[in-house]
């Protein structure tokens, strides 16, 4: 007598391993739709995924797995066209579930034939939403770690620029104050050294600020209140924004503490507001917040995250296109008239930041405003002991 015999002999037919083989999926929805693209199957997988028991779904049109605006521009019934002249149709896009929300899903509509007759089409889902952010921030790591390999290249090119350039200043500067000493009864000759010696002060600036980029300063990072830090400094952040511009404050509540050069960053906050508001030509907003976040950094997203205090400075301003993102950082760059600025504002920043063990996070878009938000590294328990 053979073994479990009688329980396998409904497997001898073959609808029925078919039937038993779709009801067993539930990764995959599977169903049949009629010429039309009405649906007249539902299997498990489709119930998992989309959320509609085959009561709710079979007999409505399988369009309501498109968002509007696919719908709009006809999707499901391209799809439908091209299996039918095409023999197979494949796509990835968003799609929605019953409960309004929306999955990527990778679509695969076979038409089914019989007797040289269309009688309908086998549609297969997967939903690949993980994958599809999985890549996503594949793709950011990889472009944010492009951008800081770049930003490393300039920075080291632009050290050695600021070494050599200071060392010409000071060269300069000395001279200038002996030429001064025998001349100091000559009045044309002082002129023309107070005029040479701004000058050699405002190269003296700019080699700080290339400093700051190529992260070559020295900082003398205390433990600070960041709340505390920006309202000292508030009255100074609104008279650089002016009198058409609002300045306000978000500051987070229980906010930890960190270790930071209470100079560079006053500096740093200072030129992120100047350049919103130079962006604010016809007047508006400038919002200086404050909060925590966990997070790892861009340009290693599988490392162990930790907690960041996040010092935004938002405008509402035009924005930026995402050329205009990926540019604004390096040095001299600028979208700045002639004379209205070095470029050198959001270096200093980008560099200060680095310097101090965090990262910069820019986000703008044209009609959108900008927000640039300094993440410094939160103080922990353990830094205290």
């Amino acid at each position: 007598m053979a073994v479990g015999g009688p329980s396998l002999r409904g497997l001898d037919d073959e609808a029925r391993q078919l039937a038993l083989l779709i009801g067993s999926v539930t990764d995959y929805a599977i169903y049949m739709l009629d010429p039309d693209g009405y649906i007249r199957s539902w299997n498990p997988g489709g119930e998992r995924i989309k959320g509609y028991t085959d009561r709710e779904i079979v007999g409505q049109h399988f369009s309501r797995f498109y968002t509007p605006e696919d719908v709009v521009k006809g999707e499901p019934q391209r799809g439908l066209q091209c299996a039918r002249t095409e023999g197979k149709f494949e796509a990835e896009g968003w799609r929605l579930r019953k409960d309004g929300t929306r999955f990527r899903a990778s679509v695969v509509i076979d038409p089914i034939w019989h007797d040289g007759e269309l009688i309908g089409f086998a549609k297969v889902t997967r939903d690949v939403t993980e994958r599809y952010e999985a890549q996503l921030r594949l793709q950011d790591a990889q472009k944010a770690l492009v951008q800081s390999q770049k930003l490393e290249a300039i920075g080291k090119l632009t050290l050695g620029l600021a070494h050599d350039f200071n060392n010409l200043l000071t060269v300069i500067v000395n001279s200038l104050d002996l030429i001064n000493l025998q001349h100091a009864q000559d009045a044309r000759t002082g002129e023309w050294v107070e005029a040479a010696q701004r000058a050699a002060d405002r190269g003296a600036l700019l080699t700080r600020q290339l400093l700051a980029f190529a992260r070559g300063q020295n900082l003398a990072p205390e433990v600070h209140d960041v709340n505390h830090l920006l309202a000292s400094s508030a009255e100074l952040y609104r008279r650089a924004c002016g009198p058409s511009i609002q300045c306000a404050f978000e500051l987070g509540e229980d906010m930890p503490q960190l270790e930071v050069d209470a100079t560079q960053f006053e500096a740093a906050v200072l030129n992120l507001v100047a350049n919103s508001r130079d962006a604010l030509a016809g007047g508006g907003t400038i919002t200086v917040r404050t909060r925590k976040v966990r997070r790892a950094p861009p340009d290693m997203p599988d490392a162990e995250p930790r907690d960041y205090l996040a010092i935004e400075v938002i405008d509402n301003g035009e924005g930026m296109s995402a050329d205009t993102v990926e540019r604004a950082a390096e040095p001299f760059f600028t979208t700045k008239d002639i004379g209205r600025g070095s470029g050198l504002g959001l270096s200093q920043v980008y560099g200060f930041v680095a310097q101090s063990g965090g990262f910069v996070l820019l986000r703008s878009a044209p009609g959108q405003g900008t927000t640039v938000g300094m993440h410094l590294p939160a103080r922990t328990e353990c830094n205290d002991g």
